[in-house]
């Protein structure tokens, strides 16, 4: 593909009420994929991914317990998923995905963060088709091509691998996140994962510079903002 990735960590939360927002989505995601799933993460591959991940980010164990608890209990809120996809400040991409338990807020908070922002939210598909849906693996290591054919010995479908600094990337199709995994962990013990995640990547970047940079950030830290929003994936290049 021929394109650089850049993988952005999670800033460490600065005050206690930011870290109260990472606990609540995990929390809320956790909930959700076990209810749907089953609790128990060695039958249900994508919440042990999603427990692990949620372990990196320091989110406590109580708060994991609590929401596996909540879905065996039965109960609960009923949430259901819903992307938003739209263009932000300078033109770019974004897809924002959320769980929510009622819609028509939900759609209101997140159109409200396009509005105030000189945006512009679009319907279903209007950007989806500018990102590719990867699992994405980042470690360190030197030898891309070595790591390329232990994948394809194991017959995992790669879509790229990259070096850069020391650091090597491996996209895969999202359907192949737990055969690269299993791969990299049983073929290559010592390497440890910085990132293991599914992404939407986007095929193209986008520059946004000027008065643009100031309104995009206002834009992810109004969305941010909102309970409801999980994720947010774009392809803004920052100019400053």
């Amino acid at each position: 593909m021929g394109r650089s990735f850049e993988v952005r960590k999670a800033s460490m939360a600065k005050t206690q009420g930011a870290k109260i927002k990472v606990y609540s989505k995990y929390g809320k995601e956790i909930y959700v994929c076990a209810k749907n799933g089953g609790t128990d993460p060695d039958m249900n591959l994508s919440l042990r991914h999603l427990i692990s991940k949620a372990k990196k980010d320091n989110v406590p164990v109580h708060v994991i317990d609590k929401a596996l608890d909540k879905a065996a209990g039965g109960g609960g809120e009923d949430y259901s998923a819903a992307r938003y996809e739209g263009f932000g400040p300078g033109g770019c991409s974004v897809i924002v995905d959320c769980l929510t338990d009622n819609g028509n807020r939900t759609f209101q908070d997140v159109r409200q963060c396009f509005v105030k922002n000189y945006a512009k939210i679009g319907g279903p598909g209007a950007v989806a088709h500018m990102f590719d849906h990867q699992a994405v693996f980042q470690f360190k290591g030197d030898d891309e091509e070595a790591v390329l054919e232990t994948l394809m010995m194991a017959d995992v479908d790669v879509s790229d691998i990259e070096l850069e600094n020391g650091v090597i990337t491996v996209f895969a199709p999202h359907t192949e996140f737990f055969k690269v995994k299993s791969t990299i962990t049983a073929e290559m013990p010592d390497v440890t994962l910085d990132v293991e995640e599914i992404t939407f990547v986007p095929q193209t970047m986008t520059e946004v510079t000027g008065d643009d940079v100031a309104q995009f950030e206002k834009f992810l830290d109004m969305l941010d903002d909102c309970d409801d929003v999980q994720q947010v994936y774009h392809n803004a290049e920052i100019k400053a």
